[in-house]
């Protein structure tokens, strides 16, 4: 992997690769840190998941710091569910101060999915609104137009669901991003390519980057629950008919070489700008998809 920024590569127009880090529930870091190791210098940054699904795990801006100090680019991920303006406002000053570069906005699930459905959400900001506060930290000003001591340099982040049915409303989401102050989007997974070149044709009007969400296919069960439960993701027949042809017990690796194939395809057609990768625990065959890609 080459030592160019993760902004620098993504902005040169070279197809970009991310994958996910999930901080664990707990104190206990070896495996994290195994797919640290693993991932750091096989792709171009790593995402560090906010509390994801709504379950509390490390902060991620630790785990940020930990990537960092192994040698990799991590992008940070924030979401609105957590914290009001101040907190949010804090977090990236301390984050920029550690040398962290990159962010993703993010609304963030509802709390009633996870492991607190007591807490109380927040949601100060929207994400769109989020975006445009890292923008201001970013000209020198926080929110409330108030002046800085020193700016922040965050390349921003933003997310996109190109399956969403209708997508008009989604359309007009990805504008007022843009408008916001976004640089980058990773979407929802897609698994329809025609449906998300058909999406490219009208986000290639901006001047932004977008890389293609791929969640790890592991069965035909997965494939369906997702089609049924999991809004803005779509599995295609013809994918979901291949995973359940597969002989029993094999259903990981033929779900590795979808990837691959997916990667591949949108790499040598020029459909995207990079890939980010979801493997939801299996982060160990990310390097298996990635050579099959290859």
């Amino acid at each position: 992997m080459n030592k160019k920024s993760f902004r620098e590569t993504l902005e040169s127009g070279e197809f970009t690769i991310t994958a996910e880090v999930g901080p664990p529930k707990g104190t206990h870091i070896d495996e994290m840190f195994h797919h640290i190791d693993l991932l750091k210098d096989k792709v171009h940054a790593l995402n560090v998941t906010d509390n994801q699904s709504s379950v509390m795990r490390i902060s991620s801006l630790a785990v940020c710091q930990i990537i960092k100090d192994k040698g990799g680019e991590p992008i940070l991920q924030m979401t609105c569910r957590d914290r009001n303006r101040l907190a949010q406002q804090s977090d990236l000053l301390g984050a920029h101060v550690l040398g962290i570069r990159n962010v993703l906005c993010l609304t963030g699930d509802y709390i009633t999915v996870g492991d607190h459905p007591q807490a109380k959400p927040v949601f100060d900001l929207d994400s769109a609104q989020l975006i445009h506060m890292v923008k201001s930290l970013n000209e020198g000003k926080d929110i409330g137009g108030n002046e800085l001591s020193g700016s922040t340099d965050f390349y921003i982040g933003a997310t996109v669901t190109p399956e969403s049915k209708p997508i008009e409303p989604q359309l007009l989401k990805f504008e007022k991003k843009i408008k916001a102050g976004a640089r980058f989007f990773q979407t929802q997974a897609i698994y329809d390519i025609e449906n998300f070149r058909r999406f490219m044709d009208y986000a290639r009007k901006f001047d932004i980057k977008i890389m293609a969400g791929l969640v790890l296919l592991v069965s035909a069960g997965m494939a369906k629950y997702m089609n049924k439960n999991v809004p803005g993701i779509f599995v295609p027949d013809n994918l979901v008919d291949e995973l359940a042809s597969t002989e029993k017990g094999k259903g990981l690796a033929k779900g590795v070489e979808i990837a691959g194939r997916m990667i591949r395809q949108l790499r040598e057609q020029k459909i995207c700008d990079g890939v980010h990768i979801m493997a939801i625990g299996r982060e160990g065959v990310i390097p298996e998809i990635l050579a099959a890609a290859s």
